[in-house]
């Protein structure tokens, strides 16, 4: 297995432009956004003060996406989001959010084993492409936290999870024929 690469740093200058120092040259929120969907993590750092800012460009890139209309959030998870901001319950979300990913993730996980397993799906048009997409978004949404996040062991039925996995199989595969026609 390959050794995961470090964060590509970015730098932010005075001038608020984005400094990428692999390649030493200038870059935009699409850019970053681009380099996040790759698999590739990114950390945002003012350059006279040291300050993060990494969270601050990545809610900003989210927030144009949802302007553009590629919405991901539904409102009530964007509603609730706001109000956990002023109540108590603030320290439970960031648990709750990654342990709601975790799951994801694992679900995830075990439907791409399933499916790679099964000769005919990557014989579909497009699979492959729809593949990377969606662990792109798993990585976007996580904030490229991979595995470090620490989430209550579940103690979920695998027979559970392989219904809801088959499930969501036949649904893609419905929504792959439609596109066929």
């Amino acid at each position: 297995m390959a050794e995961k690469l470090k964060p590509l740093l970015i730098k932010r200058y005075a001038s608020r432009r984005l400094y990428n120092t692999e390649t030493s040259d200038y870059v935009t929120l699409e850019d970053i956004s681009g380099f996040i969907r790759e698999g590739r993590d990114v950390q945002i750092v003012d350059l006279k003060s040291g300050d993060d800012l990494t969270r601050q460009y990545l809610l900003q890139i989210v927030a144009e996406h949802e302007s553009r209309g590629e919405s991901v959030l539904p409102i009530n998870v964007l509603t609730d989001l706001v109000r956990s901001y002023t109540t108590t319950a603030t320290s439970a979300v960031p648990q709750f959010l990654a342990a709601s990913f975790e799951a994801f993730r694992e679900s995830h996980n075990k439907w791409a084993e399933s499916v790679s397993s099964n000769p005919m799906m990557p014989k579909i048009p497009g699979f492959e492409a729809m593949q990377a997409q969606q662990e792109a978004f798993l990585k976007a949404m996580t904030g490229g936290m991979g595995n470090q996040w620490s989430a209550p062991d579940a103690d979920t039925g695998e027979e559970e999870d392989l219904d809801a996995i088959k499930k969501q199989l036949a649904e893609l595969q419905s929504k792959l024929s439609r596109i066929e026609k």
